[in-house]
């Protein structure tokens, strides 16, 4: 037996006699240099890709309207050195300086605002009101928050909270005192409704405001802890007013929630007498957005300060409204937050679009290993894996930017008639985009290895500005309850009635039921009549199972608030049924009307995707039996088939997004350059 010296010399020899074969080459092999070496090589990938339809069509088919005023903005904000232009790799890029601190971000987020609305940008978003100015406002909030997630979300609380509450919930007196000067930033608006003990329970918030009839003012005050207002953005720093949601209390009577205008700083940033506010502090994204809590001490406001389109108060103190109906008015109160579902949904889509456009580019000029002794390195698109975590992915983004475009036009076209279905489908959207979102986001950032981590390349640093999504303007599992709960109610007023559903997108579940083909070929799978039909069958299913099983729980003796809580599993498969339909049906609406031809054609591999994967991914598929175990895997080859047949268009669909090159990282163009020496030290 050896000694344990000898042992140990023995190991130490064979380290280092493999060290040494790591740092030096084999003498049969002739040594290259790094600078020859291909895999250093940068090759644009528009030198090997071909563009098999136009990029130009597919854009205008994605983006939807107002391409001219998108790229004006584009191009303000590529001029500007406040928007950090810098060369990279010979590629002008543009992109916010997340090293610098907190304060120093809040502050220039601020010097944005003020050179945008130097440059007209606002001019007419609340003062020249008309259908054209509405999509203008959503196109150029979807380039805003391309560049900066702190910047959209800044302009989105003065501009659609705080001036949405004075539009929609005030009247003329309203209108006349403070469109105008919300549009010019002479005052600058906050949205006070989360408190720190209620977020998404908005009915529940604790602030309390009575109406003193000897002076004509209303009082606010926040009676505990609980009640502080908190996660307001723009009040840490910036903000003059707010929009202030409380618990109207007259003559000892509740009246429910309320919204009230209340000064919080003097235009010298003063705070206001009687009112305390605080910072949130530093956040894991979106710090230049100064978000605080707010604190009212019988802070008093004049009478004419509530706004009044719901519900009033005479001067005498006594309580108006030609709403009864406490619930709808309390729905009334709730209207401005539609707006903020909707841009989330939209920016969710565009954040997306710009980490498949990074991770596909990477993709199609970083190589690595090969497949022979000495063949040349693979690219990372060209592995069926890699096509498999990027490509669904794509698809499932483009058929969700068509639906983008849907939820914007009855936005923007919305009548009282139209008020629920713009409800739940801006709520369902805006969990179903965003969780879309935080996962596309993961995917591409591993995607790109270790250069995902690099800020620079914003994928990685995305993450943390984008998460918040999935919380604010409701927390996306209440947000999904919300939708199944009015699918309920849907089906059973229709079921009391006798009458055929109408409404919410439902009415096929007044056709006879989809029959589902027992064995799937290639071919059944791709028709746009089984892909409709085993989504509507989903959907129709769960709806009916999910009535069953809340109508089981009151039998039982629960209330029926109760029974929607213990029916939560059925409840969330519903509602991502009812969103993924509606989805798709959008998608076909859409891919109906483009002309036969190569963008037609690739809209049907897209199509096909979306209805694969989703396929693929929901359980309920096969839980339930809507698909056989054998057909769950003819599934998994489609998508695989599609993968490959998408492979070759990846580049022509990401460059279909409409996004500047200015927008992206610098690894998606000349990643080698922008990594080397000269690069640092320039």
């Amino acid at each position: 037996m050896a000694s344990p010296s000898s042992s140990m010399t023995d190991r130490v020899s064979w380290r280092a006699s493999v060290l040494s074969r790591h740092l030096q080459p084999p003498m049969d092999s002739p040594f290259q240099s790094l600078e020859s070496n291909i895999c250093l090589q940068y090759s644009p990938p528009e030198l090997s890709e071909k563009f098999e339809f136009d990029v130009r069509e597919m854009r205008r088919l994605m983006d939807g309207h107002n391409f001219e005023d998108r790229d004006w903005l584009f191009g303000l904000m590529m001029q500007s050195d406040l928007f950090c232009r810098r060369n990279s790799g010979g590629k002008i890029l543009v992109s916010p300086d997340y090293n610098q601190s907190m304060e120093q971000q809040r502050e220039m987020t601020m010097k944005r605002i003020a050179h945008l609305l130097d440059r007209g940008v606002f001019k007419g978003f609340w003062t020249a009101r008309s259908l054209e100015g509405e999509w203008r406002k959503l196109a150029l909030f979807e380039v805003l928050a391309i560049y900066d997630h702190s910047l959209a979300t800044k302009l989105g609380v003065h501009l659609n909270l705080w001036g949405g509450a004075i539009q929609f919930l005030g009247t003329k007196r309203h209108h006349e005192k403070w469109l105008k000067d919300t549009e010019d930033y002479l005052v600058k608006g906050c949205f006070a409704m989360t408190e720190l003990g209620h977020g998404s329970n908005v009915r529940g918030i604790e602030t309390i405001t009575t109406y003193d009839s000897n002076t004509g003012e209303f009082v606010i005050n926040t009676p505990c802890e609980s009640a502080q207002k908190y996660w307001i953005g723009g009040a840490a720093d910036h903000a003059t007013h707010a929009i202030v949601f409380s618990q109207l209390n007259i003559n000892g009577s509740n009246q429910g929630v309320h919204a009230f205008i209340a000064q919080i700083r003097d235009l010298d940033g003063n705070i206001c007498p009687n009112i305390r506010i605080a910072d949130c502090g530093h956040k894991i994204g979106l710090n230049g957005v100064d978000n605080g809590r707010i604190w009212f001490d019988n802070v008093r406001i004049p009478r004419e300060n509530l706004l009044n389109s719901v519900a009033d108060v005479s001067p005498d103190g006594q309580y108006q409204s030609a709403i009864k109906n406490a619930d709808q008015r309390f729905a009334a109160f709730l209207a401005p937050l539609t707006s903020g579902r909707v841009t989330i949904s939209l920016s969710a889509i565009y954040t997306s679009k710009i980490s498949l456009a990074i991770a596909i580019r990477y993709s199609l000029t970083r190589r690595a290993f090969s497949v022979s002794p000495n063949g040349p390195e693979i690219l990372l698109l060209d592995y069926p894996s890699h096509q498999k975590r990027l490509l669904p992915l794509l698809a499932k983004t483009y058929a969700m930017s068509i639906a983008g475009n849907y939820l914007k036009g009855i936005y923007v076209t919305r009548t009282p008639e139209t008020s629920k279905t713009l409800h739940i489908v801006s709520s369902a959207f805006k969990a179903m985009f965003s969780w879309h979102n935080m996962r596309t986001l993961q995917e591409c950032r591993e995607a790109c290895g270790g250069q995902g981590i690099k800020t620079e390349n914003r994928v990685g640093h995305l993450k943390g500005e984008y998460d918040v999504q999935t919380t604010f303007e409701g927390d996306n599992n209440v947000l999904m309850q919300q939708v199944s709960k009015a699918l309920f109610a849907e089906y059973i007023s229709a079921q009391k009635r006798k009458k055929p559903i109408k409404g919410l997108g439902l009415e096929h579940m007044n056709d006879p039921c989809p029959v589902i083909p027992a064995q799937l070929t290639s071919s059944v799978l791709r028709s746009a009549k089984f892909q409709m039909d085993i989504f509507c069958l989903r959907e129709r299913d769960l709806l009916k199972r999910f009535a069953a099983d809340v109508s089981q729980h009151e039998a039982q003796g629960e209330s029926k608030a109760f029974a929607f809580i213990l029916s939560y599993q059925l409840a969330e498969d519903l509602a991502r049924a009812y969103s993924e339909r509606v989805v798709l049906q959008t998608f076909f609406d859409s891919e109906t009307r483009v002309s036969s031809g190569p963008l037609k054609n690739v809209l049907g591999l897209l199509r096909s995707m979306y209805v694969m994967i989703c396929l693929e991914e929901d359980a309920s598929f096969l839980r339930y039996g809507y698909l056989s175990i054998e057909n769950a895997a003819a599934v998994r080859k489609e998508v695989m088939k599609l993968c490959s047949e998408l492979r070759p268009h990846a580049l022509s669909l990401v460059s279909s997004f409409g996004i500047p090159d200015a927008f992206l990282g610098p690894i998606a163009f000349n990643w080698v350059e922008a990594n080397s020496w000269s690069s640092v030290h320039q």
